[in-house]
């Protein structure tokens, strides 16, 4: 019943065209509000600094993998808007992994972490990777903990970031640390200036492609500050998605009801972070949205709309500083 109504909701928003590339100006912008903030550049106390700094240096060691070869920045690169641009990223032992690596620019402000949102937060999110066997696979918390020991230049950094700890240097603190970093990585983009007023902050063909996007009912999904991230949603609503080997949600919490359901990814940076999907299933932005329609909407976009959106998408490519780019200097 739940897929029926869902259904029923996007096929009206289509029929009943919200609006058009030519009445852009009825597209409700307050779905999009708050507009994203720059976060790198608040007021933070002594302690939070000394945090931030510890976690970028530990989001960039290699020293948290089995072998020395792997960081959190080998498949998340600051370089490269979060991602590694694979199919699926190079663990340990040349394994690959089971689902795309999304970006981390913006992914602290998502509803939970993960394809299929098995951690709350970022800060859960950072200590998952370092344990996995396939991906960073160090065996234990405790040797994470006795690795960083042995590093003797970790220790003032830890104390630092945690001065009250008698014992800093822990599990639970590497992520609050890598955390507290991750919670930088905003792109706000003139997108952010349209929201708050700025009516010459996009083009006429960029906002003329935000009517399309609205009137194809992409905004049932994609919505709030970051366009995404902050629901799930099935994968294939009116057409089965091609690939079924993985469901999702159901994973993590075993209801028939989570078959095929997902974290609807934001779309914040979305021409930079392909391939796209959670199976790597499709190289282009294009193709993207075109599946979508397939599948979300039971429908073929016709090509000028598909262009007119995938305008409207490279809107919301942000400028990252190249100060958060910068990998710092690793402690010995």
């Amino acid at each position: 019943m739940r897929m029926k109504t869902i259904h029923k909701l996007l096929t009206g928003l289509v029929a009943a065209s919200i609006c058009t590339a030519a009445g852009a100006a009825e597209v409700d912008l307050n779905q999009f509000k708050p507009a994203l903030r720059k976060t790198w550049d608040q007021p933070r106390s002594g302690v939070d600094n000394a945090r931030v700094e510890l976690g970028k240096t530990l989001f960039h060691d290699k020293r948290l993998s089995k072998d020395n070869s792997i960081s959190c920045n080998s498949c998340h690169s600051l370089n490269n808007w979060g991602v590694d641009g694979l199919d699926f990223s190079i663990g340990f032992n040349n394994h690959k992994v089971g689902r795309n690596s999304p970006t981390v620019f913006n992914a602290f402000g998502h509803l939970t972490q993960f394809w299929d949102g098995r951690e709350p937060t970022v800060e859960e999110q950072a200590k998952g990777p370092i344990l996995a066997g396939g991906e960073m696979a160090m065996p234990s918390p405790e040797a994470v903990v006795k690795k960083l020991n042995d590093i003797t230049g970790y220790h003032p950094l830890f104390k630092a970031a945690f001065p009250k700890a008698e014992d800093p240097i822990t599990y639970d603190n590497v992520g609050i640390a890598i955390g507290a970093f991750e919670r930088l990585l905003a792109t706000p983009t003139r997108w952010d200036w349209y929201l708050g007023g700025g009516k010459k902050a996009l083009k006429e063909n960029e906002i003329a492609g935000l009517a399309t996007f609205s009137k194809y009912g992409c905004t049932t999904c994609h919505t709030g500050t970051l366009l995404g991230g902050d629901r799930y949603q099935k994968l294939g609503l009116v057409k089965p998605w091609p690939n079924q080997k993985d469901q999702g949600r159901f994973g993590v919490t075993g209801k028939e009801a989570d078959k095929m359901f997902f974290k609807v990814p934001s779309l914040r940076n979305i021409a930079k972070t392909g391939p796209y999907f959670h199976d790597s299933s499709e190289t282009t932005l294009k193709g993207a949205i075109k599946k979508m329609g397939r599948h979300q909407l039971g429908m073929d976009i016709p090509e000028d709309d598909v262009k007119a959106i995938e305008t409207f998408l490279n809107t919301l490519t942000g400028n990252i500083p190249a100060a958060l780019q910068k990998a710092p200097k690793m402690p010995k």
